[in-house]
């Protein structure tokens, strides 16, 4: 007989063509698949009553439901920085690259990329995050790299994009260890859960003939880019400079701009860099937090054209492009944007994540009867009647501000009232060894 899972009480946020319609009642989940939603009258609902609920079932309170959030833009390997010691100037971006990540990624290895990757999974899980792209990177160990993370993701119930970050900035030889990682992965452990994409860092550290490479798999394939794209006027520069074209030129020459390709940062672009993303279909993953932590500049939200798919990522600042979503309002505003042009925005990039993730996972949830069972209670009941047309005030103002409560992937309980459904201990027994190690070795280099 098959198990049957009751989440009650809760605001069910179904999406129905580009519209968020708020149910209140309980959702019915049956061999990973919500198999029916029974509507209550929330008016009738008594907070005072404590209803009896089966082992492993959730009572929402009152709480409401979404389907979870997604993280466009993540770098796992980023996890263990926190704290490390780091010597030279840091006085603008391509100094932090040189002094902090190209000096860190090179000391990843396969303990440190585990433990990193552990680290990641379990924020991503509190954060109400169960889908993630991740752009890898760890030039010294590339081969199984991505397969690591993957089992990670597995262990933990979560899904993933994954790619190995190439760059021609170690030598060749590195270089093409990148490279085959990258379709080893592709076309030897992607699955259901576990998807890939090719992995390039930025154009400015990649010659035309790893782009070739790159471009000529994805005419042989489909497959997408996860690339960095202008993050820093830097990549501009160095770009023309190098290689005598600008990098949008350049990733277009060689076919890399598809609708399955994200464009990560895209914050100097030109009119003319908009009009070939725009032609090819690709989507790009703002990074707030990121771009203010490196002053490399804020996207200028009034001027993107709204044919290209906007999406949220966190740049491995954190594991919370909530928090994006939110900054994104709030720099609309500050831009200038009425408020009716800044909910827009908001929406915008809700549907826009959606249909960009089903180019990956075709199912990823909408939240109705007949889908997979993959959602997240968030700590917020509405205070004012929540309704479709006040759902973007909640979910702005309310919902974007607290943590999650609990989260259901697949109908299995991955947290439930804030604890996570695994024994953290040796987890986090695992990550400090590691982090204790890379802080040795950051020590050393310094």
């Amino acid at each position: 007989m098959d198990k049957t899972l009751k989440i009650l009480n809760t605001w069910i946020c179904e999406i129905q063509n580009d519209r968020i319609i708020p149910v209140f009642g309980d959702i019915i989940i049956t061999s990973g698949k919500i198999s029916g939603i029974i509507p209550k009258d929330f008016s009738a609902y008594n907070f005072r009553t404590s209803e009896s609920t089966e082992p492993g079932s959730i009572d929402a309170g009152g709480r409401v439901s979404t389907v979870p959030l997604v993280n466009f833009h993540d770098h796992f390997y980023s996890r263990l920085a926190k704290g490390l010691p780091s010597k030279g100037s840091m006085s603008n971006f391509p100094e932090i690259l040189k002094n902090l990540w190209w000096k860190l990624d090179l000391l990843m290895d396969a303990d440190i990329t585990e433990a990193s990757a552990q680290m990641a999974a379990l924020e991503s899980v509190r954060c109400g995050v169960t889908y993630i792209f991740d752009h890898h990177s760890s030039p010294r160990f590339s081969a199984g790299s991505l397969g690591k993370i993957a089992d990670i993701l597995k262990k933990s119930g979560l899904r993933g994009v994954l790619c190995f970050e190439t760059t021609d900035r170690n030598g060749k030889d590195l270089s093409a260890k990148g490279i085959a990682e990258n379709i080893d992965f592709l076309h030897n452990l992607a699955d259901d859960n576990i998807r890939g994409m090719f992995g390039l860092h930025a154009s400015f550290t990649i010659d035309d003939a790893t782009l070739e490479a790159a471009g000529r798999l994805l005419q042989e394939t489909g497959f997408g880019v996860h690339v960095h794209l202008c993050e820093d006027v830097s990549d501009r520069r160095e770009s023309q400079r190098l290689y005598g074209s600008s990098p949008v030129e350049r990733l277009n020459r060689f076919g890399l701009i598809n609708s399955k390709t994200i464009l990560a940062h895209g914050i100097h672009l030109t009119g003319n860099d908009f009009a070939k993303i725009t032609n090819n279909g690709a989507a790009i993953a703002v990074n707030l937090d990121s771009n203010m932590n490196n002053a490399v500049g804020i996207t200028q939200f009034p001027i993107f054209p709204s044919d290209i798919p906007l999406l949220t990522g966190t740049d491995g600042m954190n594991s919370n492009p909530a928090r994006t979503l939110k900054q994104a309002f709030l720099f609309a505003r500050h831009s200038g944007m009425t408020f009716s042009e800044a909910f827009s925005l908001i929406k915008k990039i809700y549907f826009d994540q959606i249909t960009f993730v089903r180019r990956y996972f075709p199912d990823y949830p909408g939240l109705v009867s007949g889908d997979r069972a993959d959602f997240i209670i968030w700590d917020y009941i509405p205070p004012t009647p929540f309704r479709e047309d006040n759902f973007w005030g909640h979910y702005i103002y309310g919902m974007l501000d607290r943590t999650i409560h609990s989260v259901v992937q697949n109908g299995s309980i991955l947290m439930d009232n804030f604890r996570i459904n695994i024994d953290e201990k040796p987890i986090q027994e695992n990550i400090l060894k590691q982090g204790k190690k890379l802080f040795g070795k950051m020590a050393e280099l310094n």
